[in-house]
């Protein structure tokens, strides 16, 4: 029972627009479903890494240290500042000559790889990811269980829920890309995005513990 409301939890979760839904509807409406699955893949490398060190104790170092903490969530955010700027950037200078080339380039697997780190970057630079990964997980730890492996299994287990929830939005993306490939409407997403992007940096920036 313990599993199912996990697993209905996870997905519950995943649905929750953040960070890492606004990161991967950029790669996914940018450059395609290759891109947009590459960054989830880097997405998921970080939470399963801060889930980890959350059944470890490692994650309990990070934040009981203010200036470690303070300096991880200063370059998370301005990390999703400059994406969001370059986003408006793009969107204002209306560069559509130009995006053959980069959606050629990003399907490629050093496209694929940029994709990846992004995704993976964006989720490690993260501290809030480490704070939720300790409340969530030893939550449905049951009594009596050994509990560094039930945080493993766990944290696999979520990685596996989140990568089946973005890889059905990244399909529902891709097939509507006929619609946000139009110059009109891609310039006008890139704008939306590049201020959500903006948007969750600063509240990442000026939001306390």
């Amino acid at each position: 029972m313990f599993l199912i409301a996990f697993i209905g939890s996870c997905f519950l979760l995943a649905m929750i627009p953040g960070v890492s839904t606004a990161v991967i509807l950029r790669q996914t409406l940018r450059a395609g479903r290759g891109p947009g699955m590459a960054a989830t893949l880097g997405n998921e490398t970080g939470i399963l890494l801060w889930a980890l060190a959350a059944a470890f104790g490692l994650s309990a170092l990070v934040l009981a240290s203010e200036v470690a903490y303070d300096v991880m969530r200063i370059v998370g955010a301005v990390f999703l500042v400059v994406m969001g700027a370059q986003s408006i950037r793009q969107a204002r200078a209306g560069r559509e000559a130009e995006r053959p080339r980069e959606e050629a380039v990003a399907e490629t697997p050093r496209g694929w790889r940029r994709s990846y780190l992004l995704g993976f970057s964006t989720c490690l630079a993260n501290p809030k990811a480490a704070v939720f990964a300790m409340s969530f997980l030893p939550q449905f730890v049951p009594e009596g269980a050994n509990v560094p492996l039930t945080l493993i299994a766990l944290a696999v287990i979520w990685v596996l829920v989140d990568t089946v929830w973005y890889g059905l939005f990244i399909w529902m993306v891709g097939r509507a890309r006929t619609v946000f490939g139009r110059p009109a409407v891609r310039r006008r997403l890139e704008r939306i995005s590049g201020v959500v992007l903006i948007g969750l940096g600063v509240r990442l920036a000026v939001e306390a513990r």
